[in-house]
């Protein structure tokens, strides 16, 4: 546990983040200054009409968040990550989405199984992933975890938990695989799992690198 000071705003798109982060940053990161922004309104239109259709309500809510004394951006929903990513430059601080770490790590491994509780939210985290796989592109699958979601929006969130962790362990073997959760909110998923693959979710390495990035001196930004 290394101590971090400086402040960072996360964008999210659910309040159920705002504990998960906070109890992270507790055990991990202490001295981290955390600024929740919460608009659940931007996943809302981002899944009616597009990543695209927030990319304004993105800037400007993330320059809002500089303005107000944050050294560097988290995106916390995996929907408009990339659309988050992209005002670095004009800000001129990190803007970081939460998934990037986990991606990288998922490279690494020959089989992918991508699992998400939203479709909207599969094609940008497996684009990503792609990314991060360069030339030597993992084979990737995906299972949708059919009425999660609603259980989510319901309030479930046990409901929602069980599902995704049901999901996961029914999944068939593969060797040299990895499961990959797509959504933040899937993680405490992975404590009611009995799968002995890995599994990756994004709240722990996301949060790493982005207190890593907040640490950094202002003239580093994009090294």
């Amino acid at each position: 546990m290394v101590t971090t000071t400086g402040t960072l705003a996360l964008l999210h798109t659910s309040p159920v983040h705002v504990p998960v982060f906070d109890g992270l940053r507790d055990r991990h990161h202490p001295g981290l200054v955390l600024r929740h922004l919460v608009d659940e309104e931007l996943l809302v239109r981002a899944r009616e009409a597009g990543p695209e259709a927030v990319a304004g309500a993105v800037a400007d809510a993330s320059a809002a968040a500089v303005a107000d004394g944050a050294g560097a951006v988290l995106c916390t929903c995996s929907t408009i990550g990339g659309i988050a990513e992209r005002q670095a430059g004009a800000l001129g601080v990190p803007v970081l989405r939460v998934d990037r770490p986990m991606a990288a790590e998922a490279a690494r491994y020959r089989r992918i199984v991508v699992v998400a509780a939203l479709r909207s939210t599969l094609e940008p985290t497996v684009a990503l992933i792609a990314e991060e796989s360069g030339p030597e592109t993992s084979l990737i699958g995906t299972v949708v975890v059919e009425g999660a979601w609603e259980l989510f929006e319901a309030g479930d969130r046990d409901g929602y938990l069980d599902a995704v962790a049901a999901a996961v362990d029914g999944a068939p073997p593969a060797e040299g695989c990895v499961v990959v959760l797509a959504q933040a909110s899937m993680a405490d998923a992975v404590d009611r799992m009995t799968t002995s693959r890995p599994v990756l979710a994004s709240p722990r390495l996301g949060l790493a690198a982005a207190a890593e990035a907040v640490s950094r001196p202002r003239g580093a930004v994009g090294d």
